[in-house]
């Protein structure tokens, strides 16, 4: 089979591809990388197209210019049909040679790919090492949007029904936007949740430009659950392709008494089938045992929804100077150790 592999320049060319693959999400969206380029950075965007002119593979990547090494990062790509090792082996090659054209030290990929005795060692025959840090979520919490409502709530942890029926008697309303302006607040909030957790918070920069790129083109909606005016929680939502992606959540020292997030969630459920999409990913769980860890709380809360707990393949690395790998993977391993992840 005869391929060619050059730069994407048609966004509804890339998205069209992209979307039509169920397991596809907005980490390969055109608009995502429309952010990173509005914070200043270099993106890489690759097809390989068959001689009909077909897109056939695509992946999208970030360059960081971390101190710990510079490296271009593919989160949830590439997208491409990966019985097809023709074509994934050409694809990783690219890879490599996209990261040495930006001076990289290392290609960091997260694929959008089950994790599996298989598919690990594809990893492995494609000469990528496994990384010493995640890139982007590799254990997800999903459900199957195709279920009823009711199906839903019947398979819901009693306590979520409850503060649903509760959110609903207390007159708690769920408000939208997608004007970036109204990031403010949720920026002000994430503030407060970050002091009382005791987490580093995302610049208000970062979150602004993030739903502004998403929000143009109705890919992203802010959810806001509200109480006699006052804000309880807010949800920054993703809509893109097959899936609902719960992004990034927050809640006021209001919400944390009068519980808003369960109700916003399930709006968010109901628009996404709205708009024929099968899939809502809660993103980032942790294992059950593993109380220990950060996120463990906010993991038992998602898991109440009745998720299915989907784990992809972590991230590997393409490495491309040996050397000052060397020195990237011990600064890694100590930041593991150091924030418990």
């Amino acid at each position: 089979m005869k391929f060619e592999l050059k730069t994407a320049k048609n966004r509804a060319k890339w998205d069209a591809f992209v979307t039509i693959h169920p397991e596809a999400n907005f980490l390969q969206s055109w608009d995502f990388y429309e952010f990173h380029l509005s914070r200043g950075n270099d993106v890489v965007r690759r097809i390989a197209v068959d001689e009909q002119g077909n897109i056939i593979a695509a992946y999208a990547g970030v360059v960081e210019a971390a101190k710990r090494g510079r490296h271009l990062a593919i989160a949830g790509g590439p997208i491409l049909d990966w019985d097809n090792l023709e074509l994934v082996e050409a694809v990783f090659q690219d890879m490599r040679e996209q990261g040495k054209r930006e001076k990289c030290v290392f290609v960091r990929v997260r694929p959008q790919l089950e994790r599996s005795e298989s598919s690990l060692k594809l990893m492995q025959q494609l000469g990528a090492k496994p990384a010493p840090m995640y890139l982007s979520v590799e254990f997800a919490g999903v459900l199957d949007l195709t279920k009823s409502e009711d199906e839903l709530l019947k398979n819901m942890r009693q306590r979520l029904r409850r503060a649903l029926r509760k959110a609903e008697k207390n007159g708690i309303t769920v408000e939208k936007s997608t004007n970036p302006e109204d990031i403010h607040e949720f920026y002000q909030i994430q503030m407060q949740t970050a002091g009382r957790h005791g987490f580093v918070a995302f610049s208000e920069d970062f979150f602004y430009k993030q739903f502004a790129a998403l929000a143009k083109n109705d890919e992203a909606v802010l959810y806001t659950a509200k109480y006699q005016g006052e804000t309880l929680a807010q949800n920054f939502m993703i809509f893109y392709g097959n899936e609902a992606s719960y992004h990034y959540g927050v809640s006021s020292e209001l919400g944390t008494k009068l519980s808003g997030a369960p109700l916003l969630h399930m709006e968010a459920m109901r628009d996404a089938r709205k708009r024929g999409i099968k899939r809502y990913n809660f993103w980032g769980i942790v294992e059950e045992d593993e109380t220990w860890h950060r996120f463990y709380g906010v993991s038992q809360f998602k898991r109440g929804f009745g998720v299915t707990e989907l784990k992809y393949v972590p991230a590997h690395d393409l490495i491309l100077k040996p050397g000052k790998y060397a020195i990237t993977k011990l600064i890694e391993d100590v930041r593991k150790k150091k924030r418990h992840v």
